[in-house]
């Protein structure tokens, strides 16, 4: 592996637009292309923003570099500088490597957790959102789950942080993972319960309740691995689910299996 260290220097008054272009531009073209975002960090005083990415090799990185230049979305990225004027004064980059004997790392194994909520009002419309750093997509409401949570309260704390909406769970509709990022989601169906509409700053760009069918999924949810996941809930096969605490053994909640046709 080998780790490039972007560095840009900033005015703090161009803090906001910055985010907002690198997570609608430059985290979209990247990931989608084969890189990993290790991190993005900004310093006290909001001048200078540090991101480090990982790829493969020295040959991935200018492979993914010859195809981001060559992309619709970077071609949309230059109009977009232009609209919004200098985003960084200054910026540098170099590349790292690892001192860890390989195969070998300083740290376990990490997975990711994430739920989704396939979440719908009395008259059937479905919950979605539009995230800035996936842009060409709408999809269910979710994230990471946190370190202590339970699934349960992850998904009722994501869904009312992106979305303002607070939601009565039913079960698990699917558990889906993907290898190369180490994400697994599990997803849930619920219906919606109390709240008013409330984009998320610097994170949902959009959020309303609409029509989806099998039909008209392919004109709001453009990701393949997003609309599998709501074509499942759609016609929910209920999986079973326990939280349960240790030591000693103490149940929290727990979904029974059943089959719901909609």
């Amino acid at each position: 592996m080998i780790y490039r260290r972007k560095t840009y220097k900033i005015n703090p008054e161009k803090l906001n637009d910055f985010n907002n272009f690198f997570h609608t531009y430059l985290y979209p073209n990247q990931i989608k292309n084969g890189a990993k975002l290790i991190g993005r960090w900004v310093n006290d005083s909001k001048d200078d923003i540090l991101a480090i990415w990982e790829y493969r090799s020295m040959e991935h990185y200018e492979s993914i570099e010859s195809l981001i230049r060559n992309s619709e979305l970077h071609k949309e990225s230059k109009e977009k500088i232009k609209e919004l004027g200098e985003l960084y004064i200054e910026s540098d980059q170099d590349f790292l490597t690892s001192t860890a004997p390989y195969p070998a790392t300083y740290h376990p194994p990490k997975h990711i957790m994430s739920v989704s909520g396939y979440i719908t009002n009395k008259d059937g419309e479905v919950l979605l959102v539009r995230n800035f750093h996936r842009s060409d997509t709408m999809e269910m409401p979710g994230g990471q789950v946190e370190e202590g949570e339970t699934l349960e309260e992850a998904i009722h704390r994501e869904i009312f942080e992106e979305t303002g909406i607070k939601a009565h769970l039913l079960g698990i509709t699917g558990i889906y993972q993907n290898v190369t990022s180490g994400v697994t989601c599990i997803v849930f169906r619920g219906e919606y319960q109390s709240g008013d509409i409330t984009p998320a700053e610097n994170e949902t760009s959009e959020v309303v309740f609409t029509k989806l069918t099998s039909d008209n999924i392919n004109q709001l949810i453009t990701r393949q691995q997003f609309k599998s996941r709501a074509l499942d809930a759609m016609e929910a096969n209920y999986l079973p689910y326990e939280a349960f605490k240790v030591r000693p053994y103490e149940l929290i909640s727990r979904y029974e299996v059943k089959k719901e046709y909609c």
